[in-house]
């Protein structure tokens, strides 16, 4: 993900290639902005949404008028709230004749869907659009949506993926029926009553509540959001690793055979990476040294659990006492992974421009040499760019590829050999890695002087530290399925681009979308034996399969990531930069 970060005058600087980096940059923004140097620490003068936003004027640098564009951006708002919202939350998408919602599943009319781009998502780019107008509709608007994550948070202070409105009776029913019969979901299996860290739900909600508060200091954000930071400070085990959901239920059943995973530490979908985000971003604007604490101890457990050469690497999740790579999901064997490897050694070298301290790059040759020992040759890859098997057998090195037989969740089942022919496609088993990148970061890291790391440091609190203007206009994950463009910042918008925004609102207020993305109606469960054909490469088995999939013959419809990248593509035109 990238972030971009603003000047105290509200314009928009280099972005920042990880979201993991944007900290740093924050606390030199001012002296590059400035023409200083940038070896000493310093953080962007505070700026209220008044001081640091474009005003609309009477046309913008592109000869489309600022008012056409910000009405645009009213009305398309003003559809969702009076048509789409629930108590402030939003799903994924919408049928246009309202008969049916979805998140990652589909969803009954009370649900709202954390997990991004959900609610929370839709709540930072109206903070966004406040923050490019300054018109006080969009702040309301994102006060509704807060109010919407209030009420849908935990006790304990996280969030799950999604919330119902209807009571834990329905919520119950929902899982014991449609999300029960996604085959290919099994985070959807059983219904804990927590909340979870997974594909950055609690973060992306955490820091939106961070932003609010911090808006105007409004007293009403203030508890949640410290509910939100007792929540990851809590869920810490003493190691310095996180699980994947938390508060623990002590009665969690085995699923397909296998026990419960959501204890373990846990590297996947970047859980401890967007809880340190998080941290950083506390630490650095409220100046709670508990952030700090956790910070220091979260980055103990990337060594500790780095395995012993030759198979230097880090899987999805390590056990909590022996610290070893253990499974998950039946598709996520206990294994070596590739890809969370290289993201682990990417961390460890964040860790050493935080600290200083070169221990965080010793083993990092070990990483990389094992990387290499199991890159593909040529002849071998199967998909272009992607060098690298996904899940590698601990002991042999040899690369685990996951098949499924069956029909649906009832008779089906995954399995792993060594043959790569006709694997599972919904999760890849092979990945792109940048091996080369990560040596050669590693052998110029080594060349610093560790008193200039620690002296850049986000770890070094700036009392007038301000978090980035925008949030949305960069790579947040905004695909809903239909509207996936990746992991890519929006960038401005041309001429052509900003008429074609305003003339493809329709009359009723929203940009229609081909729902390319949809999923079989829940019908009771499948039968016990397979149905005819091969659903091995598929993302949908039978007709009870509730899994999401892509249609040849999509319906418009309203999609949440069509607004969120539109708004992002608008507002930037009223916050030129210029």
């Amino acid at each position: 993900m990238t972030k971009f970060l603003t000047t105290p005058a509200g314009h928009l600087m280099t972005p920042v290639t990880s979201l993991r980096a944007w900290l740093l940059a924050a606390t030199t923004a001012t002296l590059v902005a400035c023409g200083g140097s940038t070896s000493e620490p310093a953080a962007p003068a505070a700026a209220t949404p008044a001081e640091s936003a474009t005003l609309p004027g009477p046309e913008t640098a592109t000869g489309v008028s600022h008012e056409a564009v910000l009405d645009t951006m009213r009305r398309a708002t003003r559809y969702i709230r009076e048509n789409l919202a629930f108590n402030g939350g939003y799903v994924w998408a919408y049928a246009a004749d309202g008969s049916r919602q979805w998140g990652e599943m589909e969803a009954y009319p009370e649900m709202i869907w954390i997990q991004p781009p959900g609610t929370a998502t839709v709540g930072h780019v109206l903070l966004d659009a406040y923050h490019a107008s300054g018109d006080e509709y969009f702040y309301e608007s994102a006060a509704e949506v807060a109010a919407g994550l209030i009420a849908a948070q935990h006790p304990a202070g996280g969030w799950n993926y999604l919330h119902d409105f209807a009571g834990e009776e329905s919520i119950q029913r929902w899982y014991d029926t449609i999300g029960k019969n996604g085959w290919r979901l099994e985070e959807f299996h059983h219904y804990y009553g927590n909340a979870t860290f997974d594909d950055a739900g609690t973060s992306e909600a955490s820091q939106f509540l961070l932003r609010m508060y911090l808006e105007k200091r409004e007293p009403v954000y203030e508890a949640p959001l410290q509910r939100a930071i007792s929540f990851v400070l809590d869920s810490q085990y003493d190691n310095g690793g996180w699980p994947q959901r938390y508060p623990f239920v002590e009665d969690a059943p085995e699923l397909h055979g296998k026990p419960d995973y959501t204890r373990h530490i846990t590297f996947n979908d970047d859980v401890a990476d967007e809880n340190i985000k998080f941290l950083l971003m506390v630490y650095q604007a409220l100046g709670d040294e508990r952030a700090l604490d956790s910070i220091m101890s979260a980055m103990e457990i990337f060594p500790a659990t780095l395995q012993a050469p030759p198979q230097a690497g880090w899987g999805l999740q390590h056990t909590v006492d022996t610290l070893e790579p253990i499974g998950a999901r039946t598709y996520e064997p206990t294994a070596l992974v590739t890809s969370a490897t290289a993201g682990n050694a990417a961390q460890m070298m964040d860790f050493y421009e935080w600290t200083g301290e070169k221990r965080f790059l010793e083993r990092l040759p070990e990483v990389f040499d094992w990387l290499q020992s199991v890159r593909l040759a040529p002849e071998q890859v199967v998909m272009t760019g992607r060098e690298y098997p996904t899940f590698i057998e601990i002991g042999t090195n040899r690369a685990l590829i996951n098949h499924r037989r069956g029909s649906n969740v009832i008779n089906g089942e995954y399995y792993q050999d060594y043959d790569p022919e006709n694997p599972i496609r919904h999760y890849s088993q092979w990945r792109s890695v940048n091996l080369e990148a990560l040596r050669e970061r590693h052998a110029r890291l080594l060349e610093t002087s560790p008193d200039e790391m620690r002296a850049n440091s986000p770890l070094n609190r700036q009392e007038d530290f301000q978090l980035p203007k925008y949030f949305s206009i960069t790579s947040l994950e905004v695909s809903d399925l239909n509207s996936n463009i990746g992991d890519v910042a929006i960038e401005q918008p041309d001429e052509a681009r900003i008429r074609e925004l305003l003339d493809s609102l329709n009359d009723a207020g929203y940009w229609p979308t081909p729902l390319v993305a949809t999923s079989n109606p829940y019908i009771g469960d499948g039968p016990a034996e397979p149905v005819e054909g091969d659903f091995g490469g598929t993302h949908v088995g039978d007709d009870s399969d509730t899994s999401p999939y892509m249609t040849d013959d999509p319906e418009m419809g309203i999609s949440i990531g069509t607004y969120i990248q539109n708004m992002s593509a608008l507002l930037q035109v009223l916050d030129s930069g210029d």
